[in-house]
């Protein structure tokens, strides 16, 4: 089977158990930018109790969170973890939005996706992960999101040589093998979350498995 068939396979047994996911869960394109930095090393329960409490304080904005005390912020931001850092971070990344792009994030899609893409990186504590989640779920450019459930649930079902590829390559094999829809690298990377979470762990949920069935077909025994 090809490797294009292989990935589509995946996609839509997943597609049939979890549905479709509407990812990313956001108002606003700048509540995924912001969000973006939130889910860093962390569950996105915990961001939505970050996010809530930004708009429940008037503070979810562009000028609303640059120009609050940084304690305001930080108090909002708590329930993400690390939030000193965080708010570094976030500070960092608006700055760029109000000076770069005139405060809005979909005004980025003027240098095209690869220069978009090396100026978000250049921004401090925009890694890649992030940058793709910025550029596909809030600028609405086809790029797909690599995470450690990728790198994980891929390698286990044999896709991947090892989990520890890098993130570029790990990127390229999608990009190759999947037609070029913004839709479908939304879902899919939804989808992949979705079996991370709840299946593809540390330690397996293997029998419950939704492609547990299929794994002879991908050349798993």
């Amino acid at each position: 089977m090809r490797l294009s068939d292989k990935l589509m396979l995946i996609y839509k047994t997943l597609r049939n158990r979890f549905g479709f996911l509407n990812w990313w869960p956001a108002d606003t394109p700048f509540e995924v930018v912001v969000g973006t930095i939130l889910t860093q090393n962390v569950a996105w329960t915990n961001v939505e109790k970050s996010i809530y409490n930004l708009k429940n304080a008037n503070l979810l904005s562009l000028e609303g969170i640059l120009n609050a005390p940084p304690s305001e912020v930080k108090r909002c931001i708590a329930p993400s973890g690390y939030y000193n850092v965080k708010y570094r971070r976030l500070i960092s990344l608006l700055s760029f939005l109000r000076d770069e792009l005139k405060g809005n994030i979909k005004n980025i899609k003027k240098y095209g996706l690869r220069l978009a893409r090396e100026k978000l990186l250049s921004v401090n504590g925009v890694g890649r992960e992030t940058a793709d989640s910025i550029l596909l779920y809030a600028v609405g450019l086809s790029t797909f999101v690599i995470d450690a459930y990728t790198k994980r649930s891929f390698y286990r079902i044999g896709i991947l040589k090892t989990a520890d590829i890098d993130y570029d390559e790990v990127q390229k094999i999608f990009l190759d093998n999947l037609k070029r829809d913004i839709r479908l690298y939304n879902d899919y990377h939804a989808q992949i979350v979705e079996l991370g979470k709840n299946f593809c762990r540390k330690k397996p949920v293997c029998p419950d498995c939704p492609l547990t069935r299929i794994c002879k077909k991908l050349g798993v025994h």
